[in-house]
Protein backbone atom coordinates (compact mmCIF):
# COMPACT_ATOMS: atom_id res chain seq x y z
CA UNK A 1 0.00 0.00 0.00
CA UNK A 2 2.08 2.95 1.18
CA UNK A 3 1.85 6.45 2.45
CA UNK A 4 0.64 8.19 -0.67
CA UNK A 5 -1.69 5.93 -1.22
CA UNK A 6 -3.10 6.12 2.34
CA UNK A 7 -3.10 9.54 2.14
CA UNK A 8 -5.07 9.31 -1.85
CA UNK A 9 -7.83 7.49 -0.04
CA UNK A 10 -7.76 9.86 3.35
CA UNK A 11 -8.10 12.85 1.06
CA UNK A 12 -10.69 11.38 -1.04
CA UNK A 13 -12.78 10.11 2.18
CA UNK A 14 -12.49 13.44 3.34
CA UNK A 15 -13.99 14.54 0.18
CA UNK A 16 -16.65 12.40 -0.41
CA UNK A 17 -17.64 13.30 3.47
CA UNK A 18 -18.10 17.24 2.54
CA UNK A 19 -15.19 18.10 4.75
CA UNK A 20 -12.43 20.67 4.38
CA UNK A 21 -9.39 19.51 2.56
CA UNK A 22 -6.45 18.82 5.59
CA UNK A 23 -8.76 18.32 8.38
CA UNK A 24 -7.63 14.84 9.00
CA UNK A 25 -4.67 14.07 10.19
CA UNK A 26 -2.50 11.26 9.39
CA UNK A 27 -0.72 9.58 12.26
CA UNK A 28 1.71 6.77 10.94
CA UNK A 29 1.79 4.42 13.56
CA UNK A 30 5.84 2.82 13.87
CA UNK A 31 5.46 1.36 16.74
CA UNK A 32 7.43 -2.34 16.33
CA UNK A 33 8.62 -1.02 12.83
CA UNK A 34 12.52 -1.47 12.14
CA UNK A 35 13.95 2.07 11.52
CA UNK A 36 14.95 1.57 7.72
CA UNK A 37 11.03 1.27 7.24
CA UNK A 38 10.63 4.90 9.59
CA UNK A 39 13.19 6.31 8.07
CA UNK A 40 11.86 5.74 4.01
CA UNK A 41 8.61 7.34 4.85
CA UNK A 42 10.87 10.09 6.89
CA UNK A 43 12.25 10.32 3.66
CA UNK A 44 8.66 10.89 2.16
CA UNK A 45 8.03 13.82 3.68
CA UNK A 46 5.42 12.27 6.76
CA UNK A 47 6.13 13.92 9.95
CA UNK A 48 3.58 12.90 12.58
CA UNK A 49 4.12 9.45 14.08
CA UNK A 50 2.59 7.87 16.48
CA UNK A 51 4.16 4.85 18.91
CA UNK A 52 2.51 2.45 21.97
CA UNK A 53 5.47 2.84 24.57
CA UNK A 54 7.36 5.58 26.01
CA UNK A 55 10.68 3.50 26.33
CA UNK A 56 10.60 2.24 22.29
CA UNK A 57 10.01 6.19 21.47
CA UNK A 58 13.31 7.36 23.03
CA UNK A 59 15.15 4.76 21.84
CA UNK A 60 14.40 5.29 18.34
CA UNK A 61 13.07 9.10 18.03
CA UNK A 62 16.11 11.58 19.48
CA UNK A 63 18.65 10.49 16.15
CA UNK A 64 15.48 10.94 13.93
CA UNK A 65 14.68 13.89 15.18
CA UNK A 66 18.37 15.18 15.09
CA UNK A 67 17.79 14.64 11.17
CA UNK A 68 14.34 15.86 10.58
CA UNK A 69 12.68 19.09 10.96
CA UNK A 70 9.29 19.15 12.26
CA UNK A 71 8.49 15.12 13.70
CA UNK A 72 5.19 15.23 15.72
CA UNK A 73 5.09 12.23 18.03
CA UNK A 74 1.61 10.81 19.19
CA UNK A 75 1.50 8.36 22.44
CA UNK A 76 -1.42 6.21 21.60
CA UNK A 77 -0.53 3.10 23.72
CA UNK A 78 -1.39 3.19 27.54
CA UNK A 79 1.05 4.94 29.86
CA UNK A 80 1.59 4.11 32.81
CA UNK A 81 2.10 6.97 35.89
CA UNK A 82 5.82 6.39 36.55
CA UNK A 83 6.28 7.01 33.05
CA UNK A 84 4.33 10.16 32.73
CA UNK A 85 7.56 12.32 33.19
CA UNK A 86 9.19 11.01 30.26
CA UNK A 87 6.18 11.30 28.15
CA UNK A 88 5.35 14.90 28.63
CA UNK A 89 9.06 15.63 27.74
CA UNK A 90 8.65 13.32 24.29
CA UNK A 91 5.44 13.76 23.47
CA UNK A 92 3.02 16.49 21.42
CA UNK A 93 -0.07 14.93 22.12
CA UNK A 94 -1.28 11.77 24.08
CA UNK A 95 -3.89 9.59 23.37
CA UNK A 96 -4.31 7.70 26.23
CA UNK A 97 -5.73 9.98 29.12
CA UNK A 98 -8.35 7.32 30.85
CA UNK A 99 -8.12 7.76 34.97
CA UNK A 100 -7.91 10.40 37.29
CA UNK A 101 -4.73 8.96 38.66
CA UNK A 102 -3.18 10.03 35.74
CA UNK A 103 -4.99 13.54 35.27
CA UNK A 104 -4.06 14.72 38.64
CA UNK A 105 0.23 13.57 37.73
CA UNK A 106 -0.45 14.94 33.94
CA UNK A 107 -1.72 18.65 35.55
CA UNK A 108 1.21 18.51 38.46
CA UNK A 109 3.56 17.86 35.52
CA UNK A 110 2.09 20.57 33.55
CA UNK A 111 2.52 23.15 36.25
CA UNK A 112 5.94 22.43 37.18
CA UNK A 113 6.76 22.85 33.31
CA UNK A 114 4.73 25.09 31.87
CA UNK A 115 3.29 23.39 29.21
CA UNK A 116 1.37 20.00 28.39
CA UNK A 117 1.00 18.07 25.56
CA UNK A 118 -2.71 17.70 23.73
CA UNK A 119 -4.64 15.40 25.57
CA UNK A 120 -7.09 13.26 23.88
CA UNK A 121 -9.63 11.04 26.54
CA UNK A 122 -9.42 7.32 25.83
CA UNK A 123 -13.16 6.00 25.81
CA UNK A 124 -13.60 2.18 26.41
CA UNK A 125 -16.45 2.31 24.04
CA UNK A 126 -16.66 -1.44 23.68
CA UNK A 127 -17.36 -1.34 27.66
CA UNK A 128 -14.08 -4.41 27.24
CA UNK A 129 -12.74 -5.36 30.44
CA UNK A 130 -9.28 -6.12 29.26
CA UNK A 131 -9.25 -2.35 27.36
CA UNK A 132 -8.20 0.59 29.02
CA UNK A 133 -10.09 3.70 28.66
CA UNK A 134 -13.12 5.82 30.71
CA UNK A 135 -16.51 3.70 30.32
CA UNK A 136 -18.87 5.93 28.29
CA UNK A 137 -21.59 6.04 31.16
CA UNK A 138 -18.73 8.00 33.28
CA UNK A 139 -16.55 10.13 29.86
CA UNK A 140 -18.62 12.80 30.89
CA UNK A 141 -17.86 13.74 34.15
CA UNK A 142 -13.95 12.80 33.92
CA UNK A 143 -13.79 15.32 30.88
CA UNK A 144 -15.23 18.01 33.29
CA UNK A 145 -12.39 16.50 36.41
CA UNK A 146 -10.05 17.08 33.36
CA UNK A 147 -10.60 20.46 32.47
CA UNK A 148 -11.01 21.17 35.77
CA UNK A 149 -7.09 20.18 35.87
CA UNK A 150 -6.52 23.05 33.01
CA UNK A 151 -5.57 20.28 31.37
CA UNK A 152 -5.53 20.74 27.49
CA UNK A 153 -8.29 18.25 26.43
CA UNK A 154 -8.38 18.41 22.79
CA UNK A 155 -10.36 15.73 22.06
CA UNK A 156 -11.69 11.98 22.45
CA UNK A 157 -9.75 8.31 21.23
CA UNK A 158 -11.70 5.04 20.97
CA UNK A 159 -10.40 1.37 19.99
CA UNK A 160 -13.80 -0.47 18.70
CA UNK A 161 -14.00 -4.26 19.65
CA UNK A 162 -12.41 -6.06 17.04
CA UNK A 163 -15.58 -8.59 16.50
CA UNK A 164 -17.62 -5.30 16.54
CA UNK A 165 -19.11 -2.86 13.56
CA UNK A 166 -16.55 0.02 14.19
CA UNK A 167 -18.89 2.66 12.98
CA UNK A 168 -21.43 1.97 15.76
CA UNK A 169 -18.52 3.08 18.13
CA UNK A 170 -17.44 5.49 16.11
CA UNK A 171 -20.30 7.22 15.85
CA UNK A 172 -20.75 7.21 19.95
CA UNK A 173 -17.51 8.56 20.40
CA UNK A 174 -18.30 11.32 18.23
CA UNK A 175 -21.50 12.29 20.15
CA UNK A 176 -20.36 11.90 23.53
CA UNK A 177 -17.45 14.49 21.52
CA UNK A 178 -20.18 16.59 20.37
CA UNK A 179 -21.99 17.51 23.77
CA UNK A 180 -19.11 18.04 25.60
CA UNK A 181 -17.64 20.83 22.67
CA UNK A 182 -14.55 18.57 21.77
CA UNK A 183 -13.55 18.91 18.05
CA UNK A 184 -10.96 15.95 18.36
CA UNK A 185 -12.00 12.51 17.30
CA UNK A 186 -8.83 9.94 16.92
CA UNK A 187 -10.29 7.08 15.61
CA UNK A 188 -9.97 4.96 12.67
CA UNK A 189 -6.91 2.61 11.98
CA UNK A 190 -5.72 0.66 9.05
CA UNK A 191 -8.53 -1.42 8.39
CA UNK A 192 -11.28 1.29 8.74
CA UNK A 193 -10.34 4.58 8.55
CA UNK A 194 -12.18 5.65 5.90
CA UNK A 195 -15.19 5.22 8.15
CA UNK A 196 -14.00 6.79 10.69
CA UNK A 197 -13.06 9.75 8.59
CA UNK A 198 -17.12 9.78 7.22
CA UNK A 199 -18.19 9.44 11.24
CA UNK A 200 -16.04 12.45 12.11
CA UNK A 201 -12.19 11.46 12.61
CA UNK A 202 -9.59 14.35 13.00
CA UNK A 203 -6.99 11.73 13.66
CA UNK A 204 -6.34 8.18 12.07
CA UNK A 205 -3.88 5.93 13.34
CA UNK A 206 -2.28 3.52 10.69
CA UNK A 207 0.51 1.70 10.89
CA UNK A 208 0.97 -1.62 8.38
CA UNK A 209 -0.70 -0.23 5.96
CA UNK A 210 2.13 2.40 5.22
CA UNK A 211 5.09 0.09 6.84
CA UNK A 212 4.08 -3.22 6.28
CA UNK A 213 2.87 -6.03 8.76
CA UNK A 214 4.77 -5.88 12.06
CA UNK A 215 7.48 -8.92 12.20
CA UNK A 216 6.78 -8.99 16.71
CA UNK A 217 9.88 -11.04 18.30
Amino acid sequence: MGLQDIQARIDASTTEAGRAPGSVTLIAVSKVQPPERVEAVLAEGHRVYGENRVQEAQGRWPEFQARFDGIELHLIGPLQTNKARQAVEMFDAIHTLDRPKLATTLARLADERGECPDLFIQVNTGEEPQKAGVLPAEADAFIAEARALSLPVKGLMCIPPVEEEPALHFALLAKIAARNGLEGLSMGMSSDFETAIRLGATHVRVGSAIFGERAYT
